[in-house]
């Protein structure tokens, strides 16, 4: 039986394990899907070693970037973005190799695109992690320019006590790439002004549980657009299985 998994820590809200276990189900694959919860990075050795049959692996918080120095090879995207949530393992004359690829940027863009109208041309996305990445690149093929915010002085970025009111008439799409909000912490959001939203601000949220998380309700509250990152979860798992198992 075929092998594939998702790393990561902790992994309690993983959706993929239910996602990809129905779908073996559904479609009668001999495959089997499994959380590798691993307190440090470097263990994907052993969970490499230790499970022969598998042949891929989902990427999930906090080894989008880290995992890169244990991989043989990349995908351009995933070179250009600096951050992998989908491997590919194959066996090459008795020795394990491993491909990273990014399907986070497909997900994002086929997911946020048709929402764009011509006046969205700038973006804040909101965190500096691997998924923050992911998403600046899709945003900049999509025509936007962004800025990532952080909650610490660094370079090329801003903090959240300079977003003013200004700030989100401007880059009316707003991207919440942190866990701030997540099940079970629903009652946190994103420090912004909120007061300052209109129906030209898009709200996106990569948190899916809870379904409408409270930085969500705060700019429907006030006319923006919004949606959370259950449907490019979706996409990008789709893509995980044409990378896993296609010929590029």
């Amino acid at each position: 039986m075929d092998k594939y998994g998702l790393i990561g820590y902790p992994l309690g809200h993983s959706f993929s394990v239910n996602y990809f276990n129905q779908k073996f189900a559904d479609e009668g694959i001999n495959a089997k899907y499994i959380n590798f919860e691993i307190p440090t990075v470097d263990q994907i050795i052993e969970v490499v070693s230790a499970n022969p049959e598998l042949k891929g692996l989902n990427v999930t918080i906090p080894y989008k970037e880290r995992v890169i120095e244990f991989l043989d090879q990349l995908s351009p995207e995933a070179r250009a973005i600096g951050a992998v949530n989908v491997i590919r393992v194959t066996h090459e004359g008795g020795k394990i190799r491993m491909k990273g690829f990014n399907s986070d940027v497909i997900g994002f863009t086929q997911s946020i695109e048709p929402m764009l109208e011509n006046y969205h041309k700038k973006a804040l996305v909101l965190g500096t992690g691997g998924a923050s990445k992911a998403i600046c690149y899709g945003l900049k093929n999509l025509g936007l320019e962004t800025v990532c915010v952080s909650r610490y002085e660094r370079p090329k970025t801003i903090c959240y006590k300079d977003i003013t009111p200004e700030v989100v008439k401007e880059y009316n799409v707003i991207v919440n790439c942190t866990p701030l909000g997540m099940f079970p912490k629903t009652a946190q959001c994103p420090q912004l002004p909120y007061e300052a939203l209109d129906e030209k601000n898009i709200l996106y949220d990569l948190v899916y549980n809870p379904d409408v998380t409270l930085f969500m309700k705060k700019g429907a509250e006030r006319g923006a657009q919004v949606k959370n990152g259950l449907e490019m979860l979706l996409l990008q798992a789709f893509v995980s299985w044409e990378m896993w198992n296609g010929e590029s």
